[in-house]
């Protein structure tokens, strides 16, 4: 673990404040889970907790199949990265969101790019453009988003709306 010099103390309700320069880096905003867990050598950690995470391999075979039943890359994120791609937008698995893709995330609407518009990029640093995007919503929450690259018909644009709503579901139970 990385130390960083700062040094909070426990209130009387039994509360720690995570510093501002902490949640920032880790992109940890108001009303996220954390995980909390004890290391064997006793250290406690907070981590941020992905429900999607959690469904890795699951997520990884059903992007797959999307992408080969659509014809066209697609990917699975939640909030903050992508965690299962497939086709073109593989090279995108494991990095972090883009501001465009985390806005459409945050407006809870469907996104689909106008013929001849640019589109969004799928994660912050690379060339991927996602063309179509679905949020998945988990009990009113936001928990990540459907995306795909390529121009979608009408065929493709109803698999994602599928696949967002078999994650939400698969989650609420």
């Amino acid at each position: 673990m990385k130390a960083t010099g700062i040094v909070r103390r426990i209130d009387d309700l039994g509360r720690v404040v995570i510093p501002k320069e902490i949640r920032r880096t880790q992109m940890i905003r108001v009303g996220d889970p954390l995980e909390i867990f004890v290391t064997d050598g006793g250290d406690v950690v907070f981590r941020k907790y992905s429900p999607l995470g959690e469904l890795g391999p699951l997520a990884q075979r059903y992007v797959t199949a999307l992408a080969r039943s659509a014809g066209l890359s697609a990917a699975v994120s939640d909030r903050d990265r992508v965690l299962a791609a497939s086709g073109s937008a593989k090279q995108a698995e494991g990095r972090g969101v883009s501001e465009g893709l985390a806005h459409v995330m945050d407006s809870r609407r469907a996104f689909t790019a106008k013929p001849g518009e640019a589109g969004l990029s799928l994660c912050a640093d690379g060339p991927d453009v996602c063309r179509a995007a679905v949020p998945i919503l988990c009990h009113g929450d936001l928990i990540g988003c459907v995306a795909l690259a390529g121009e979608p018909d009408e065929t493709a644009l109803a698999l994602i709306q599928t696949a967002a709503a078999f994650f939400a579901a698969h989650l609420e139970e």
